[in-house]
């Protein structure tokens, strides 16, 4: 019985650690589902299924939603004030929003049609966390000068086409977004806020999908207290992650992310 209590706990002690890890590197670009991969795999937890994923995911989205209310109340007041009047001083936020909807779909539709045959290893993410450093480092001087108001339609499609290789695992979706968006020009803070926004429509629509399967999961009952955990640990690890980020690109420090993906990658490389 103390055998099965101490086994208990320490199971306990790595879902903690898995949200915590998931909500710290949510917002950061350093691919979270990578380090989560990598996590489980030195922890010998066998991960089945999608709920763990669509649980710590939506945890962040409440985060990025509580981070950014402001923001989405904005834009859903004025698009619908463009809707109804034609508004010129709304015309821009709902631009925005036109914006955010086409650089969401790229990512959607790779993900249905070709979403379960985008898998890979631990090995996998560790060259792919050295892919990301390298773009982070490409990118880590530029200081765009385009704003919510003008970014264009291709501005979006291409940040949206960056979202579907974070598809792939080990690549930051923060990261591919980001990289993409101050590459065609964009302030960091334009850059970090069309990001994220980006992130709520796929976030959810990630969860819907994913519902079913959450549903039906066999392990649910029993990695119910487990997931519990994971869950609130990930969502208040996400919002001071994503705090800090914001002041961390202000600040324009892109580069200690790109020596963090080079040492992490390498390490997963050497070890796993």
């Amino acid at each position: 019985m103390e055998d099965n209590s101490v086994t208990d706990f320490i199971t306990l002690l790595k879902y903690l650690f898995l949200g915590l890890l998931q909500g710290l590197t949510e917002p950061i670009p350093v691919s979270s589902s990578g380090h989560v991969e990598i996590a489980a795999y030195f922890f010998d937890l066998d991960i089945k299924g999608m709920s763990f994923a669509i649980l710590v995911n939506t945890a962040s989205l409440i985060a990025v939603l509580i981070i950014y209310r402001e923001d989405i109340y904005r834009l859903v007041k004025n698009g619908l004030l463009y809707l109804r009047t034609k508004d010129q001083k709304a015309e821009a936020d709902f631009r925005f929003i036109i914006y955010l909807v086409v650089a969401t779909i790229p990512a959607g539709v790779i993900g249905v049609l070709f979403g379960d045959y985008l898998t890979g290893n631990i090995k996998t993410v560790g060259i792919t966390l050295l892919i990301t450093g390298v773009a982070l480092w490409i990118i880590r001087n530029l200081r765009g000068k385009k704003n919510d108001a003008t970014i264009t339609l291709k501005d979006a499609i291409i940040v949206g086409l960056a979202q579907t290789v974070a598809l792939i695992p080990g690549i930051s979706r923060s990261g591919a977004t980001i990289v993409a968006a101050m590459g065609l020009g964009m302030k960091q803070e334009t850059a970090l806020r069309f990001s994220f926004l980006m992130y709520i429509p796929v976030s959810v629509g990630s969860a819907i999908l994913g519902f079913s399967d959450m549903l039906n999961d066999p392990d649910i009952s029993t990695l119910a207290i487990p997931y519990a955990i994971a869950f609130i640990s990930s969502l208040i690890a996400s919002y001071f992650s994503l705090k800090w980020f914001m002041g961390i690109m202000a600040r324009g420090n892109l580069k200690i992310f790109a020596f963090y993906c080079f040492i992490a990658g390498t390490l997963v490389l050497v070890f796993s």
